[in-house]
């Protein structure tokens, strides 16, 4: 039987030799069973208000669709998650395949510290200009195919939370945007999951955030969607690269490890 082997990525505040504090990054190594994993893409929608935005998505599809493939083929369940834009799914089977599982109560909520993002977008972080938000997406990102017959289609946590439980779906990889709003913060999305207890990683490269240069901390926005990974492996869930899902890299290719990373199950 075929394993998903990752490299699950956290960072861990401790001290240096000479006493200074510091972040330290740990790398553990993990083998999933493909038919107990989902693969979750959070509003990979067709259309952005911001054009910024939509490019960068579009750097990202052909990424995306690879992985969405390769792990459906693997035996993976893909769940879509476009928010807002349910309407259109309304009558297809993979909407319809989640409405038919029984609701399962989630359990009572782990309390969980929740320290403020490292960059501003207060502005609704858009560096194109745009400052004004408004719901331009109709449907998720066409270059994403749904397979109907095998996948789901929800943009409701406790949706979500009942489908996993039904499936026997032991833990969950998020790809989409934006990493410092609706990755974060959807009802499907990483919190909550962490505080119901479900085992959630985000695939670190298939991400973007939402933000503008012009406000703190004044950095490039590649450097700004980078900061919000990092503050999501401290404080949130561990994070893993599309090439381990993939297979086409040497991290992924064997057993040898750097010295320091651990290599266990979960």
């Amino acid at each position: 039987m075929r394993r998903l082997r990752l490299c699950l990525r956290t960072q861990r505040l401790g001290c240096d030799p000479n006493g200074h504090r510091q972040w330290f990054v740990e790398e553990t190594w993990v083998c999933w069973r493909w038919e107990r994993t989902a693969v979750l893409l959070c509003d990979v929608w067709d259309r952005h208000w911001s054009r910024g935005a939509e490019e960068r998505l579009a750097a990202l599809l052909p990424r995306m669709q690879a992985v969405v493939q390769h792990a459906r083929a693997c035996g993976a369940q893909v769940i879509h998650a476009p928010s807002d834009t349910l309407a259109f799914y309304a009558d297809t089977p993979a909407r319809r395949r989640v409405l038919a599982v029984p609701s399962v109560p989630p359990p009572p909520q782990i309390e969980h510290p929740d320290p403020p993002l490292p960059i501003d977008a207060s502005d609704h972080g858009a560096d194109t200009g745009e400052t004004q938000p408004w719901c331009a997406w109709t449907r998720q990102h066409p270059a994403i195919e749904i397979d109907y017959g095998r996948d789901a289609i929800s943009a409701d946590g406790r949706e979500v939370y009942s489908f996993l439980a039904a499936r026997g779906l032991q833990r969950l990889l998020i790809m989409g945007v934006h990493a410092n709003m609706c990755v974060l913060h959807r009802t499907f999305g990483i919190k909550q999951m962490v505080r119901w207890g479900v085992p959630v990683v985000l695939v670190r490269d298939l991400t973007d955030a939402m933000y503008n240069p012009a406000r703190p901390p004044y950095v490039s926005h590649a450097e700004g969607t980078r900061l919000v990974v990092e503050y999501i492996e401290k404080f949130w869930c561990p994070t893993v690269s599309s090439a381990d899902i993939l297979g086409d890299q040497p991290a992924n290719r064997g057993p040898r490890a750097r010295a320091g990373r651990r290599r266990t199950s979960w």
